[in-house]
């Protein structure tokens, strides 16, 4: 029996942390990807892979008509992840994801996978679930949920399958932890008490690409089995790196240090973690139900837990920076 053709996909933010695993799960499942990047530097991880490459940009809506031409799907992963205000965010996150959206149902594209996050919900002490609402407090987590309400209208108007995963910390082969705890000290905005859902890079990526493999319709947030304290976090990553020291600061300083680096910033090259919106987002209790789209699609996470997870990234060696949110 003949081999079933591969569908040709679209991922955006390819050579950023999930995209770039993204990109690597297809290339070598014989997919062939079309990966969108904005600019190709001397180091270019994804122009190794088995893949097709397009340089586009969010923001520039015209060039987005041929990075779509073609492809049967989109993995949409391309935005500015960082923890500011809303205008700041809008002309990536929003209005970047709708011309890319308005490019696809142009082109014919049937499939279209968005990456959420959990900081649309505000924080809870139960586990979230498929009814738990959201009710964003940070401007990141408010336009990611306009951003899934505009795209999810679009495409139900022109009949494309439409999933939004609201993804958890991911972590893995290119995680911010992972580099800092290497550099000799990580600092945590808070005392890592709160309970967080985490979730293996690999993971990540395999959910994502099994939703656009199986025209996937539905907005649920997801992660690994097990919840764990961002303490447990990096004790955990800690073990590999013995002689790095953990620096928990008190909420409250944290937030007086982000807000006192605010003025500095528009000096820096590139957006930061370092704001008060990130210093609350890692003070959030964030539990998901461990059983969320895993059964929908029919998988089950290869990292159950960070125990797991987290050896299995020590030992991959890769070091970089990406915190999904």
């Amino acid at each position: 029996m003949a081999a079933a053709k591969k569908i040709k996909l679209l991922v955006t933010g390819a050579s950023g942390f999930i995209g770039y695993e993204v990109s690597r799960q297809l290339s070598i499942g014989g997919y062939r990807p079309r990966l969108m990047f904005r600019y190709q530097g001397d180091d270019c991880d994804i122009c190794k892979l088995d893949a097709d490459l397009v340089q586009a940009d969010l923001r520039e809506h015209q060039s987005l008509q041929d990075a779509v031409k073609g492809v049967d799907g989109i993995i949409h992963l391309g935005a500015r992840a960082t923890f500011e205000s809303y205008a700041t965010l809008k002309p990536s996150i929003l209005e970047g994801s709708l011309a890319l959206m308005q490019a696809g149902i142009e082109a014919g594209v049937r499939r279209f996978i968005y990456s959420s996050s959990l900081l649309v919900y505000s924080g809870s002490n139960s586990a979230v679930n498929a009814d738990t609402p959201a009710r964003p407090v940070l401007d990141y987590g408010r336009i990611k949920l306009d951003t899934e309400k505009r795209l999810a209208n679009m495409a139900a108007a022109a009949g494309v399958a439409f999933a939004a995963l609201r993804l958890p910390h991911v972590y893995g082969i290119r995680d911010l932890y992972f580099r800092q705890l290497q550099a000799g000290s990580i600092i945590l905005p808070g005392l890592g008490r709160n309970i967080y859902t985490h979730l293996h890079v690999a993971d990540a990526a395999s959910a994502l690409i099994a939703c656009a493999e199986q025209g996937y319709t539905g907005i649920l947030p997801f992660g690994d089995r097990r919840p764990a304290t961002w303490a447990s976090f990096l004790a955990v990553a800690q073990k590999s790196y013995p002689q790095a020291r953990v620096i928990l600061l008190p909420q409250w300083v944290a937030l007086v240090a982000t807000v006192l680096l605010a003025p500095f910033r528009r000096f820096r090259t590139y957006a930061g973690l370092e704001t008060p919106g990130a210093v609350r987002s890692y003070n959030f209790n964030l539990a998901v139900d461990p059983h969320l789209l895993w059964q929908d699609l029919g998988l089950a996470p290869r990292f159950p837990t960070i125990y797991e997870g987290i050896p299995a990234a020590v030992a991959a060696g890769g070091l970089g920076s990406g915190l999904a949110m």
